[in-house]
């Protein structure tokens, strides 16, 4: 692992960033510098992701782990177009997805991983295990010479108990959190009471998009202020820059 290389790319989402790349509802990363190279939930529409990573110049054919986070359409749509432009991906899903979807990854000649309990999917990466109740959603760990950086889908489970889960599962500083935090009906005390939570966990950095909702978001923003990334389709977010900002922003 070369702390100076890890990149998160947003391949999807439902709010624009780059001019040029397709939005809809939906949510996608590439997680690159790591052991292996991580694409983390599909969007909706594969023909968007594939035209956006083409875009992005991020070949289908580096990624070697596919994860998602949970079986809803807008974060597993993409995949079965995906998988047809590569196939050589080990994909890890909850172990409660329905036998029906786990049918089509096999018959493509991808490796399924089943995730019940938190687990290592390769060095320095952790899933969370599956959470929640009605909805089972993992998250993904990643380990960062930075700190630690939690990406979700739409932390159906709550974004705060999945922040929780993550320091059980690597309990060392939490440099990030970032993805659909499932906030857009959610009042602004109850949005408050969330970066107060977030912040006594010691969360650096907050990058909500795709399910935060746009007042949940503006509320992030001002109280994260430098700390806020604004995230959309194409966003790059690099470890070691957000570290260096901490430490400028520490000695200012």
């Amino acid at each position: 692992m070369d702390a100076n290389n890890i990149t998160i790319v947003v391949t999807y989402d439902n709010n624009p960033y780059k001019e040029g790349l397709g939005t809809a509802w939906g949510f996608s990363c590439v997680i690159t510098g790591m052991e292996k190279t991580i694409l983390f939930d599909t969007g909706g529409d594969g023909r968007m992701l594939l035209e956006n990573m083409s875009k992005l110049g991020i070949d289908p054919n580096v990624i070697e782990v596919v994860v998602l986070s949970h079986i809803h359409g807008d974060h597993t749509g993409g995949l079965e177009l995906f998988l047809q432009k590569n196939s050589n991906v080990a994909v890890c899903l909850p172990k409660s997805f329905p036998q029906e979807f786990k049918d089509m990854v096999n018959s493509y000649g991808a490796n399924i991983i089943e995730v019940e309990k938190h687990t290592g999917i390769c060095r320095d990466v952790y899933s969370t295990g599956q959470l929640g109740t009605s909805i089972k959603e993992q998250g993904l760990i990643v380990r960062t010479e930075k700190g630690v950086v939690l990406v979700t889908g739409c932390a159906h489970p709550g974004i705060v108990e999945m922040t929780k889960r993550s320091k059980e599962v690597v309990d060392e500083d939490i440099l990030l959190v970032m993805g659909g935090f499932h906030l857009r009906s959610a009042t602004e005390a109850e949005v408050e009471n969330i970066i107060r939570d977030l912040k006594t966990l010691k969360v650096q950095y907050a990058g909500p998009c795709h399910c935060t909702g746009d007042n949940s978001r503006t509320i992030f923003a001002k109280r994260y202020g430098p700390r806020y990334i604004n995230i959309g389709a194409g966003r790059r977010i690099v470890i070691e820059d957000l570290q260096r900002n901490l430490e400028t922003n520490n000695n200012e």
